[in-house]
Parts: structure tokens; C-alpha cells; sequence
């Protein structure tokens, strides 16, 4: 069994369903061969949409997983309740840490 933590992707998905069902004023142009249009021709038939939909469709989808395979971590159980008794229980601040910390109240004024 395996856990998996995922960064939202909520507030990408609200966007592109507004982005989807909003005026679209942002233009892709892609070049192909003709063997893969009428690929994607066929494709956009079988699927009842014209071929900007489906091509579109299709991008949001895969690129969606790449987002998701990238922000993502997977865990085995004993793994992730490790994780999360670590949460519960932090360690007590290294001379590392402290720097760090100072390092970035420097940075950002506080």
C-alpha cells in the first residue's frame, strides 16, 4: 500500500475550467507532418470534436500528469507514517537550521 502526497493542482484546474469555458485569446500554432494531421484528424472524429478540442484536450491532460508526476511523492505505508509522526514530533533546531533562519529574516526584513 502506498500513500501519496500531491501539491494542489485545485487552483491550476479553476483556471483552466475558466480559462476553457472564458474568451480564448491565446493562439499555439503547431507544425506537423501530414501522416500525424490526419492521425489527429481521425482521432478528433472518433472522439466528436473538431481537432482544436480534441489537440487541446488531449495537451491539458497529458501535461496535467506531468505536473502531478512532478510535484507528487509516493510513499510506502510505514514510510508515510513515518512522515507524519515526524510532523507531530519536530527536532529541536539545529546551528544549521538557526542560521538559516536568520539568514532569512535577514533577507526578507523581519
Amino acid at each position: 500500500m502506498y500513500a501519496r502526497l500531491v501539491h494542489s493542482l485545485s487552483f491550476e484546474r479553476q483556471e483552466f475550467a475558466m480559462s476553457h469555458t472564458a474568451t480564448k485569446d491565446s493562439r499555439l500554432n503547431i507544425r506537423c507532418d501530414e501522416r500525424t494531421r490526419q492521425l489527429l484528424d481521425r482521432a478528433a472524429g472518433y472522439a466528436h470534436l473538431n481537432l482544436s478540442e480534441f489537440v487541446l484536450t488531449q495537451a491539458v491532460a497529458a501535461a496535467e500528469r506531468v505536473v502531478q508526476d512532478q510535484e507528487s511523492i509516493t510513499l510506502k505505508a510505514e514510510d508515510f507514517q513515518a512522515f507524519l509522526t515526524a510532523l507531530d514530533a519536530p527536532a529541536e533546531p539545529n546551528a544549521a537550521l538557526r542560521r538559516a533562519f536568520k539568514r532569512h529574516a535577514d533577507q526578507v526584513g523581519r
